[in-house]
């Protein structure tokens, strides 16, 4: 294989834009250091469960068993809150547990895959920080409302239900809010982490299009092509359990959540099947965020694909008009006659790769080439079929465990929860 041509030129530097980027990289490191995802020693891995332990776990129990409820026997609210409380708390295990062991084990920047080793970070560092600002939007637009929905019922339920002295509901209100924030974000931290991981990958993807249009040797090009896909195992390796707990643990619980509220003869309100309906946004858009990325750089992948073909096909057919402009009439070969009389063979200066029109024929006849130049342009064009072949050969994207996570993956699940969902109202719902 020829010898790889560097995709970029690094020879550029500009030291503002790289200590932005650093700046941005050291914010978001403090940020998942906040939430006990930056377990960078032993002592902030203890102090990071313990934490989690005391304000996911701890409190919310403690608080079921403190507050003065005089209906909550009546409306079965403490027995749901548990069943909801473990419910958020196994979902909020998984995400810490799993997310902060690669990011122990790789580091934030290889964990993001946008260390300066592999010489990719010059090229895209406004579009690195521009992706990593969009992971905070995305994190505040899921987590505001359901923080809003919590609170209302909340309120509602202090204004209904406690007895206890204004300043007690209170401090027991602020608690529990604090406490559900933080399990929230830890929860939902997993899946915009997988989210920011597949859409800075995904600027590689959208920049290989460009890639194509360098004059580079075939080799290069495979060669990225080999570099992008490695990465994408990466991630699936990386991700695979999170994903798979996720799935699992979020079709439980609403199996659990459907169940429990339309087996129960009593009344389901806001007061005591409020959580059950934040408890299912949260989890529930967790797995979107995450189905959506995979599915959206898988099909990214595989669409490598189909732009290959075109870039292919836009390459060979702008060459002919170049030969007609100097095929000599009388012996209709192609060239252009010097002063000497000498038939010459001409590339077009307007492409980087040009060949004649009898080229079209190579997949089926390769004719004996009547000097080098014209088997070097045979050879290009065998090489970008290859290629070609190659790209739509090998499909790419998100696996899990051998299945790739694209759009009909997604569908299939949908259907699977749809028909949980019915079996569940099947067997509790009765018509009289």
């Amino acid at each position: 294989m020829a010898t790889q041509i560097p995709l970029i030129d690094t020879s550029e530097q500009n030291p503002p834009e790289d200590a932005k980027l650093d700046h941005s990289l050291h914010r978001f490191e403090t940020f998942l250091r906040l939430f006990g995802f930056r377990q960078y020693s032993f002592w902030s891995f203890i102090l990071s469960w313990l934490a989690f332990l005391l304000v996911g776990v701890a409190v919310p129990i403690l608080l079921t068993e403190i507050i003065d409820c005089a209906d909550c026997e009546k409306y079965e609210i403490k027995r749901f809150e548990l069943e909801i409380l473990v419910s958020e708390s196994l979902m909020a295990a998984i995400s810490l547990g799993c997310v902060s062991h690669s990011i122990r084990k790789y580091g934030v920047r290889k964990f993001l895959f946008v260390d300066r080793y592999h010489g990719l970070m010059l090229l895209f560092r406004d579009e690195y920080i521009q992706r990593i600002n969009k992971f905070y939007r995305l994190l505040a637009a899921w987590v505001l409302p359901c923080f809003l929905l919590k609170a209302a019922r909340e309120i509602t339920r202090v204004l209904v239900l406690h007895h206890d002295p204004w300043w007690k509901s209170v401090v027991v209100l602020l608690a529990v809010l604090v406490s559900w924030m933080y399990s929230s974000i830890i929860l939902l931290l997993g899946s915009a982490l997988f989210n920011l991981v597949c859409n800075l990958h995904m600027i590689h993807f959208e920049n290989y299009g460009k890639l194509l249009e360098r004059d580079l040797d075939v080799s290069a090009y495979i060669d990225e092509h080999i570099r992008l896909t490695h990465y994408l195992s990466k991630i699936s390796h990386r991700f695979r359990i999170y994903l798979l707990l996720q799935l699992l643990v979020v079709t439980a619980s609403q199996f659990v959540a459907l169940l429990q509220t339309t087996s129960k003869h009593g009344t389901i309100n806001l007061i005591n099947g409020g959580d059950f309906v934040v408890c299912s946004i949260v989890e529930v858009g967790g797995l979107v965020i995450c189905l959506h990325a995979a599915s959206k750089i898988s099909h990214r992948a595989q669409a490598l694909g189909s732009v290959t073909s075109r870039w292919h096909a836009m390459v060979t057919c702008s060459s002919k008009d170049a030969p007609r402009r100097g095929t000599n009439n009388s012996s209709g070969n192609l060239g252009i006659t010097n002063s000497s009389g000498n038939l010459e063979i001409s590339i077009a200066a307007s492409l980087p790769i040009s060949y004649s029109e009898s080229d079209l024929e190579a997949v089926d006849y390769v004719p004996k080439p009547t000097n080098t130049q014209l088997a070097s342009h045979m050879s290009l064009y065998q090489k970008r079929q290859s290629f070609v072949t190659y790209m739509q050969s090998n499909p790419t994207g998100i696996t899990l465990y051998g299945w790739t996570i694209d759009r009909g993956l997604v569908s299939t699940i949908c259907f699977i929860e749809v028909t949980l969902a019915l079996f569940v109202l099947g067997k509790t719902i009765t018509f009289t």
